[in-house]
């Protein structure tokens, strides 16, 4: 009833997709991108059921983890997320077990047009009209990527994996093309005029219980220095921290003019909703420009890079101007993969293969005209994701491409060492965000 195939994990050819597809003869296909599945009882069989009840072309389920710790083998769970129209991650985890619908899978690999090297499975299953979660534990895999969560956000960047990037937004644009979501390059809306700032440029830096960090920032930010004829300052908002990092803010702006301290109120702000109070305060200038409150500036030079990029001699043409960071540790010492610097962005694509990403690069800065008519949504994680994709579907989006800042990696980072239902939280959450991109693109 089941032909069972193994694939060396979610990078694969074309080519081994047809040969499954061509192999296949019994009425359910199921593809393995482990060597190392053991069922729970009847697991399959329920696979089969909810196939035949869903009539999905493909089913995926939760499972079990096992990994080898100090010689001996720790299980955990590991539930996976319900699949949905935006979830165009390359990445996206279903798990190591698809059970597919051989007639439908056939009828999928006679559509592929062309001959991928790495995106073979990716072009299978953005071809399947109907793909179902089972939110039940039916097989235990081994885990071989024990890697924490901070370690292997970086991996889609990693300049070795560079021929596999292309490849899959080659993937992704053509499926964009196929549902009708896909941008032409060069088709974009006017910005708003600028009207009268009090700056040039505005620094923003939304904290939350950051003392060991908070001062190292506001200096980063206090030490930039711009040309003649440009201006800038430094807003810092607190987010009710706890910790004494107001106290250590409140000491910075009584030493420096240029400091303007936001403390917020009880209610709830998140990382976007204090970013909405900063840029609509009549003190924020005409560009806002981000630094997390646990990262530096590369240099003294970093805000008048993003004026420079926003600004010439045509006047400012971009929504949102995205930089260079570099990963480092406490100390400053280089972290691999080192630079990030996003080259996989194109003036012509760089929309269009935002949907596939996790995230557009940092440090971001903003023409704040048009950012008071978007807004953040009022979130904690994927907020800047989501302003990012916004702009990019009607306003061009700049570029920096030597460092300008250093993503300093701790262990009090967001990121990292999320556990599974924070990961799935927050993947589950981007995923949501490309859904309702994609509706406004197509309408």
């Amino acid at each position: 009833m089941i032909s069972t195939f193994h694939l060396p994990g979610r990078i694969c050819s074309t080519s081994a997709i047809r040969d499954i597809a061509s192999r296949a003869n019994t009425p359910y296909t199921m593809i393995c991108l482990k060597p190392d599945i053991e069922w729970i009882y009847l697991g399959q069989e329920r696979m089969i059921q909810v196939l035949q009840m869903t009539g999905a072309t493909m089913v995926y389920s939760d499972h079990f983890n096992k990994s080898m710790i100090d010689g001996q083998w720790s299980i955990g769970e590991a539930p996976v997320i319900d699949y949905q129209e935006g979830a165009l991650r390359d990445d996206f985890e279903f798990g190591a077990v698809m059970l597919w619908d051989t007639e439908k899978l056939k009828a999928l690999v006679a559509q592929m047009d062309t001959e991928y090297e790495f995106a073979g499975l990716y072009d299978l299953r953005l071809r399947a009209e109907k793909l179902e979660h089972i939110p039940e534990y039916l097989y235990y895999e081994v885990e071989t990527d024990t890697r924490k969560s901070g370690e292997k956000l970086f991996d889609y960047v990693d300049p070795r994996n560079r021929g596999v990037q292309i490849e899959m937004e080659q993937c992704v644009t053509a499926h964009l093309k196929r549902i009708g979501a896909y941008l032409k390059p060069g088709e974009y809306k006017a910005l708003p005029e600028a009207g009268d700032y009090p700056v040039t440029a505005s620094v923003i830096i939304p904290c939350k219980n950051r003392a060991r960090t908070i001062a190292d920032a506001i200096h980063s930010a206090l030490n930039q220095k711009v040309r003649e004829g440009y201006s800038f300052n430094v807003i810092v908002v607190d987010d009710n921290s706890t910790d004494g990092t107001a106290e250590i803010i409140e000491k910075l702006k009584n030493q420096n003019e240029k400091l303007i301290y936001i403390a917020q109120d009880k209610t709830w702000h998140a990382i976007g909703g204090n970013w909405n109070v900063a840029i609509h305060d009549p003190r924020c200038g005409k560009y806002a420009i981000q630094l997390d409150s646990d990262d530096t500036y590369f240099d003294e030079t970093t805000v008048q890079r993003f004026i420079d990029a926003f600004e010439d001699k045509e006047g400012t043409k971009y929504g949102m101007v995205i930089g260079t960071y570099q990963l480092t540790n406490m100390n400053g010492e280089i972290l691999p993969p080192g630079v990030i610097d996003h080259r996989e962005w194109t003036d012509e694509n760089g929309r269009n293969n935002a949907l596939r990403i996790n995230g557009l690069g940092a440090p971001r800065g903003f023409y704040v005209p048009l950012l008071r008519t978007i807004n953040y949504p009022t979130t904690k994680y994927g907020e800047d994701y989501a302003v990012g994709l916004r702009i990019s579907r009607d306003y061009p989006i700049g570029r920096i491409y030597d460092v300008v800042y250093n993503c300093r990696r701790w262990e009090d980072n967001s990121d990292a060492n999320c556990d599974i239902v924070a990961m799935n939280r927050n993947n589950w959450y981007k995923d949501k965000l490309r859904t309702f991109e994609l509706k406004a693109r197509k309408d």
